[in-house]
């Protein structure tokens, strides 16, 4: 029979004062996607438990989470948990360990983000809507719409700074005198270091996409069968969650990936289908295409954006295309197919 976890059995576990039974069945049930909400939640308030107690003797004062994040890339063995600083206590041992395993299946850098900033700060984005931010080193981010960063309000000299984007953001890096790393965290599989660079992150549906303006930047892969990738100007690295293994790297044109902060659409060789995608991702709507054919039609330029309504009025202008907007619906069909010419006459 299957043991059900408590907050009690996890305390416990932590503590390390749970039957070996017990012992296996948290780790079991940290595995658990369903279960992830639940448990953080219940970490969150362990940790703080540790902080109001004195520390003991080479206990630090919070989590080695360099460590913790190192160990995570390699795949922790569980069942053995490495001991992650000199000297730990049990209870802090094996708070890591459970810390660890949740970490693995959630996105190691949304756990640790969510215990190391004490007092985050989180932008937002509506949809169509974009957001310039400056962070705490003078560096610069524009949020596309329906996206969101995480930071922390300061950042120590000694440590890399750290910032967790979900949608689609474009950085502007400041190099720091020491060198200090700067790490966007996203939950597709990897993370981007870079030192001060230009480029643009894509986390939607089922894929993520970095694409790099100048600089130099490395994608490091949590999979540590997937080998890192260093980015050179005018390069994208794409992933699908399908297939987290099969890494494209290619040279692309970066106009189309970046004009988004300029409030421009830019279309190159781009399908219909691809543009339907764009627009249900930025503004939230609905895109229906009329037709296979007018899917896979390309078309190329560019288009200034102000509103959603602007945009379809030019689009249908420069390709031929019919908008029809009912509420959060909107079905594109082709303009020429609806008014045929008529060769009687």
């Amino acid at each position: 029979m299957q043991t059900p976890i408590t907050e009690e059995i996890l305390a416990r576990y932590s503590q390390g004062n749970a039957s070996g039974t017990e012992a296996a069945a948290v780790r079991e049930w940290l595995t658990n996607a369903a279960t992830q909400a639940q448990a953080l939640e219940w970490m969150r308030r362990q940790w703080d438990g540790l902080t109001t107690a004195p520390a003991p003797a080479g206990h630090p004062d919070e989590p080695n989470y360099e460590a913790m994040l190192s160990s995570l890339h390699q795949r922790l063995d569980f069942g053995q948990p490495r001991l992650l600083v000199p000297q730990p206590s049990p209870l802090w041992r094996r708070w890591a360990a459970a810390a660890a395993v949740a970490g693995t299946v959630a996105g190691s850098g949304w756990l640790l983000y969510s215990q190391r900033t004490a007092a985050p700060v989180e932008a937002a984005t509506n949809y169509g809507q974009t957001q310039t931010i400056r962070l705490p080193d003078g560096s610069e981010v524009i949020l596309n719409g329906h996206s969101k960063l995480r930071y922390a309000t300061q950042w120590a000299a000694d440590k890399p700074r750290e910032v967790w984007l979900d949608g689609e953001g474009y950085f502007s890096v400041q190099h720091q005198p020491n060198h200090q790393r700067f790490v966007v965290h996203t939950q597709a599989g990897f993370s981007v270091e870079v030192l001060g660079t230009k480029f643009t992150v894509n986390r939607r549906r089922d894929q993520a996409r970095v694409v790099l303006l100048s600089g130099k930047v490395r994608v490091n892969f949590d999979n540590p069968a997937v080998a890192d990738v260093i980015m050179k100007p005018g390069e994208l690295v794409e992933t699908r969650d399908a297939q987290p293994a099969a890494v494209v790297h290619k040279t692309v044109r970066t106009a189309p990936y970046a004009a988004w902060k300029d409030a421009r659409l830019v279309l190159d060789e781009t399908t219909i289908a691809e543009m339907a995608t764009r627009l249900q991702d930025t503004y939230g709507i609905e895109v229906v295409v009329e037709s296979p054919e007018l899917n896979q039609r390309k078309v190329t330029g560019t288009i200034a954006v102000r509103d959603l309504d602007v945009l379809l009025l030019a689009l249908e202008e420069a390709f031929h295309l019919k908008a029809t907007r009912a509420g959060n619906r909107l079905t594109l069909s082709d303009q020429t197919a609806s008014h045929p010419t008529n060769p009687s006459k």
